[in-house]
């Protein structure tokens, strides 16, 4: 198992790879879809990820792509998020 990461990398890789896929948290959580507690658990999923610069690398490729991407299929938090997303 991977020790927990830094809290700020991985709760920003978190947002980053939400808004990379359409996703917006504070929507989210203003429509009842997402409690705190349950984002700072992806965020904390996020933190025992050992996939860290891959997921770096999978954002970076992102800028610029126009449409509806999925989460990286290493992404521990992929499930979550997809099932978050508005369709």
């Amino acid at each position: 198992m991977t020790a927990p990461g830094d809290t700020d990398l991985h709760f920003w890789l978190t947002r980053s790879v939400g808004r990379s896929i359409g996703l917006n948290f504070t929507a989210a959580m203003k429509e009842g879809r997402l409690s705190p507690d349950a984002y700072a658990d992806l965020v904390h999923e996020c933190r025992c990820c050992p996939h860290v610069a891959s997921c770096q690398r999978w954002l970076g490729l992102q800028r610029g792509l126009p449409g509806q991407r999925r989460p990286p299929g290493f992404c521990r938090n992929a499930p979550s998020l997809e099932a978050l997303r508005p369709h």
